[in-house]
């Protein structure tokens, strides 16, 4: 069910992982960010959002992981936008005659067969270096950066102070740094320095996974991903409560000492060409 955490924001929570759906409502309809995540649930999303009175004239992607850029029939047909880079990356994916078979590997299994893949990662790509969404509605402001994912974007509904961060800021979930990028930490820290930079404007966070923050407590979910990151920098696992043996997300306890070994291995290679980013 949609719950309002701003003037005219909502979310909906998704059983898988604290998902976080977000309707931002515009002057003709909403605008639908990262809608997920089993066909239950997105039909029910958009149920909730005609028994609102209102109708889905565009979506975004924060970022071009599977569980950010699930579509469904019952959602309409708007435009669904993402970064120029965002939407390469998923139209090199999708041109690749077995690109069914490489996302249902990642699904998680005991949802595999709920996510409906027949309008995944159909998305309307940006202008590179677009700073707003194009629509009519409170404006909202495009963030993009290289932490986490190519293509990245977080959202700030600028009129309600809204923060919609993407894979970032997580009260369950640890940094995932990128390993495959040429400066993932750098990369990460980077982000989070643009957000600290609109931290004044902020009045709630949304993460993608996770519970909802209000906008005092941004600062401290930058702190927190922050000292996770340096420590990863300084070759040492990182003292941190989203992991270990009290783990929020249990099967994600020992992901530290997987991301330092892939940055130790990483950092044996030469740089890669990733053309366009």
């Amino acid at each position: 069910m949609l719950t309002q955490i701003a003037d005219g924001v909502f979310v909906s929570e998704s059983e898988f992982l604290q998902s976080n759906s977000v309707v931002v409502r515009g002057r003709d309809g909403v605008l639908v960010v990262d809608p997920g995540l089993t066909d239950d649930e997105m039909t029910q999303l958009a149920d909730d959002i005609r028994g609102m009175g209102q109708r889905i004239v565009a979506g975004f992607a924060t970022h071009p992981d599977w569980d950010h850029v699930l579509w469904h029939p019952a959602l309409g047909d708007a435009p669904r936008y993402g970064t120029a880079l965002c939407a390469a990356t998923m139209a090199e994916l999708l041109a690749q005659p077995d690109w069914p078979a490489q996302v249902a590997a990642g699904l998680p299994p005991e949802y595999a067969d709920q996510i409906p893949l027949e309008l995944f990662g159909a998305i309307t790509a940006l202008p590179r270096g677009a700073e707003r969404i194009p629509w009519e509605g409170p404006a909202i402001r495009i963030i993009e950066h290289r932490a986490h994912a190519r293509g990245h974007a977080a959202l700030l509904v600028e009129e309600g102070g809204v923060l919609i961060a993407g894979d970032m800021l997580s009260d369950i979930l640890m940094p995932f740094v990128d390993v495959d990028a040429d400066q993932p930490l750098e990369d990460y820290l980077a982000a989070l320095g643009l957000f600290e930079e609109v931290a004044e404007k902020v009045g709630a966070v949304v993460p993608g996974h996770g519970s909802v923050a209000s906008g005092d407590r941004l600062r401290g979910r930058i702190a927190q991903d922050r000292a996770y990151v340096e420590a990863l920098r300084a070759g040492d696992l990182p003292v941190d409560a989203r992991v270990g043996e009290a783990a929020p997300v249990p099967w994600l306890a020992d992901m530290p000492r997987w991301q330092l070994q892939r940055l130790a291995e990483r950092a044996d290679r030469p740089p890669q060409d990733h053309a366009g980013s």
